[in-house]
Formats: structure tokens, C-alpha cells, sequence
């Protein structure tokens, strides 16, 4: 039982560190609708549903049950991101987003999204 109580210290202070490690990082790209992420570009369904430009586009594709994404075109990485609401005034734009990384989901906790990238 002595044992147990400086274990359990232990435990916790390891604990409160690994959390406090856990910092916003930026990802960079494109915020996209998860379909066309999927493709690597809007081309298809720009043609597909007529929209104009990435913004309509990616617009169009959430309404019909997209989620907003981010998209690196240098690495084709898809993100995830854990808020739908910030993205959407930023669809089909480059982006800076903020947040932190949860590698098992490969979604983005959203803390900020600047524009330009």
C-alpha cells in the first residue's frame, strides 16, 4: 500500500505533462469538401454540378453531405477538421489552420483558420 500512493504521484504527474505537450501546430492547404479531397481537385464535379470556381464547388459538396476538410496538394494529405463551422466562410481557399492533431482520427482540433498559406 506505501507503494501505491508515490506510483499513483507518478502517474499523474506524467500524465499532466503529456497533456501539457500538446500544442496548436499550423497545417497548411486548401479548405475543401471531403469528396473532391478524395479526387485530389474539384475538376469532376465543377463539370459534374456546373459551379464556377472551388468556393461554389466545395459549398455544393457540403450541402449535399460533405464535411469540410483540409487538403495539402503538395502531399495529398486529407485532414479532418472538428469544427464544420469555421471552415465554411474559407471554402475553397488557401488556409492556414490551427489546432491540434489527433494522429489516431487524423482530424484537426480547429483553435484558429487564417487565411492565405
Amino acid at each position: 500500500m506505501k507503494k501505491l500512493g508515490p506510483a499513483l504521484a507518478l502517474l499523474f504527474l506524467l500524465s499532466s505533462v503529456s497533456l501539457a505537450t500538446a500544442k496548436d501546430r499550423s497545417f497548411k492547404g486548401e479548405i475543401m469538401d471531403s469528396q473532391c479531397a478524395k479526387m485530389g481537385s474539384h475538376d469532376m464535379m465543377m463539370k459534374k454540378e456546373g459551379a464556377k470556381n472551388a468556393k461554389e464547388c466545395t459549398l455544393a459538396c457540403v450541402k449535399m453531405g460533405g464535411k469540410y476538410v483540409l487538403f495539402n496538394p503538395d502531399t495529398k494529405k486529407i485532414y479532418q477538421l472538428d469544427d464544420q463551422t469555421k471552415p465554411e466562410q474559407f471554402a475553397g481557399d488557401k488556409v492556414t489552420v490551427k489546432g491540434t492533431l489527433n494522429k489516431k482520427t487524423n482530424t484537426i482540433h480547429v483553435t484558429d483558420i487564417q487565411a492565405g498559406s
